[in-house]
């Protein structure tokens, strides 16, 4: 058996390899053990695991799961697209009865969207989906520690009415520690940066909706830092689709109507228990 090395897909033993992960990076610790720090190739989850724990996985299982994946991406593009026709159909339906003279000038706007990621792999997905439904979206691969960072520079040069924060994220200790945060791998860097985007707002009198969080994330946190949708309140893994879900959803919600968790629970993976918030107003608008 070749030893494990960074940029491995592995599965954990002790979990029945029921996830697929990357090596991210190996640490040695005390009595020359060594573990690995993982993120997840098909959820959005960060993890550790002492080596011995590990076993190389089966490139035609990596690839049947990330296929797996794939196709349930694209059936939920199919299934929006679908949905937007019908839209588009019944608008056209209401300015040919309500507004025949002008109907010709009518703009459908819909909120423009700036999504940072922590996973590269997860960021073009993201910009595939984005684009199939012909959203006006912005994806930029950025590492959690750094989306803070940055953020403040994105949102000036980009201006946009839909921030989402995400990558990777778990808790350190599970069923415990639920109020630690420093029990949490990556939460502290999307609560930084929801603050940062708040800050913005303020100085730019700017109604941005924030989504953040990743698997596991501390849910409590993000939103009192200012999100208006976060993960994870049962600190489980959300999918994938999920934040893209409710930038989708947001983008495509009139302006004069208030957005809940409710109107969008029964399109996510496990509804309130994987994402919640306090709700949001839309983001589109009809322009003449």
């Amino acid at each position: 058996m070749r030893t494990l090395k960074k940029g491995d897909i592995v599965g954990r033993i002790s979990y029945n390899k029921d996830i697929i992960f990357e090596i991210k990076n190996i640490i040695e610790i005390s009595n020359n053990k060594k573990i690995a720090i993982l993120k997840g190739i098909t959820e959005r989850i960060e993890a550790d695991s002492y080596l011995d724990d590990l076993e190389l996985m089966d490139k035609r299982d990596v690839e049947l799961r990330i296929r797996t994946l794939d196709k349930k991406i694209q059936t939920r593009i199919n299934e929006c697209i679908e949905k937007s026709e019908q839209y588009i159909s019944k608008a056209k339906k209401w300015f040919s009865i309500n507004n025949k003279e002008n109907r010709s000038s009518k703009i459908v706007y819909t909120g423009k969207i700036l999504h940072l990621d922590g996973d590269k792999r997860y960021a073009e997905k993201s910009i595939r989906y984005y684009r199939s439904l012909g959203l006006d979206a912005t994806v930029k691969n950025i590492s959690e520690n750094r989306q803070p960072l940055v953020v403040q520079n994105l949102l000036d040069k980009y201006s946009p009415d839909i921030l989402i924060i995400t990558g990777h994220d778990g808790m350190i200790k599970k069923q415990t520690a639920y109020n630690d945060i420093y029990n949490y791998r990556n939460s502290k860097y999307f609560i930084n940066t929801v603050k940062i985007a708040r800050g913005w707002c303020t100085d730019n009198r700017k109604d941005l909706a924030i989504f953040a969080g990743a698997c596991q994330s501390y849910y409590e946190a993000i939103i009192l830092a200012g999100a208006n949708f976060a993960s994870s309140p049962a600190r489980i893994m959300i999918d994938f689709i999920d934040p893209l879900i409710v930038a989708e959803r947001i983008a495509t919600t009139e302006y004069t109507k208030y957005l809940t968790i409710n109107d969008i629970e029964e399109e996510l993976r496990d509804g309130k228990n994987g994402v919640s918030g306090i709700g949001s107003m839309g983001k589109k608008k009809i322009l003449s």
